[in-house]
């Protein structure tokens, strides 16, 4: 299993339920448009919240361009979740004209 999707991949695993996003992005980022319905736990805050984090679904971690997700995707795969990253983070959601809850400018 690849630890990486692409934005349109993902898109797909999420609209069918396959998959829940795990946004790690700060506060200030996440208010400026995120996946719908992504689970929004920062980078920061991961370690208190990991018992908020699914056990029977995927989770694509997400960040701005996918280097904190990818940082999160080893850490939570040595924990035993079903996780990959987002190839790209959310510049590469965008590039691909996928759907921003809240839309602004991607942070």
């Amino acid at each position: 299993m690849s630890a990486e999707v692409q934005a349109p991949e993902a898109r797909t695993l999420l609209d069918g339920g396959d998959a829940v996003a795990l946004d790690v992005r700060e506060p200030w980022e996440w208010s400026r448009g995120h996946i719908a319905g992504a689970l929004h736990i920062p980078l920061d805050e991961l370690g208190a919240r990991l018992h908020e984090l699914p056990h029977d679904r995927r989770i694509v971690a997400v960040c701005r361009s996918g280097s904190r997700s990818g940082a999160v995707v080893a850490a939570l795969r040595q924990r035993g979740y079903d996780v990959v990253n987002l190839a790209g983070g959310l510049i590469s959601w965008h590039a691909h004209r996928l759907p921003l809850a809240d839309a602004g400018e991607v942070a």
